[in-house]
């Protein structure tokens, strides 16, 4: 969003500059419509060919608690193994930052997308398409492997100069007590 008004502001200020002119600067511009500015489409699928994965891509806003959603949490269960998900907060893929894509590991004994998120090599390339048709595709640049509880939150969603990507998804062990794994795994990816 921050980047959304950034542009639009951007864009206003290069319009009103245009428009002004000293009184040497010969004749005003005609007048005419103001620039207009689209945002870039929304993230609709993801392709990871080195784990032979497509999968389609939700919105994931904010749990109340403050956390970002998981895929499942706005349908229905049996439902959440089956795609990756956007969170909304982050830029969109091909924009400049850290755009983050989650997906589960496994649900219920199926594999999700992410599966086998731990496999991926540096140099493997991972495209995001939007709801457009356009296609943007980054390389990826490491994997890690974190405890939850040392979950490296500067590093998945602090600013970057260019776009870059990161895929993160549930590792580890899985833990019977409390029905959820022991770490997080997540993929760093720049733009190709």
């Amino acid at each position: 969003m921050r980047q959304l008004t950034s542009l639009l502001l951007g864009g206003a200020l290069a319009f009103i500059l245009a428009s002004c002119g000293s009184p040497n600067a010969g004749s005003a511009p005609a007048a005419g419509p103001a620039p207009t500015f689209t945002p870039p489409a929304k993230p609709s699928t993801v392709h990871i060919p080195a784990l032979g994965v497509t999968s389609n891509i939700i919105d994931l806003g904010l749990q109340p608690d403050g956390k970002m959603e998981v895929p499942g949490a706005t349908k229905e269960p049996s439902d959440a193994v089956k795609d990756a998900g956007w969170f909304t907060s982050s830029p969109l893929p091909g924009q400049p930052g850290p755009s983050v894509l989650a997906a589960h590991v496994d649900w219920k004994g199926e594999d999700g997308p992410f599966a086998k998120l731990d496999q991926l090599k540096q140099g493997d390339e991972v495209t995001v398409e939007s709801t457009d048709g356009a296609q943007v595709t980054f390389v990826v640049d490491r994997v890690e492997t974190h405890p939850k509880a040392q979950f490296p939150t500067e590093a998945v969603y602090s600013d970057t100069e260019g776009p870059e990507l990161r895929l993160v998804t549930c590792g580890g062990v899985f833990d019977t007590a409390s029905g959820h794994y022991q770490d997080n795994t997540i993929a760093f990816a720049k733009l190709a």
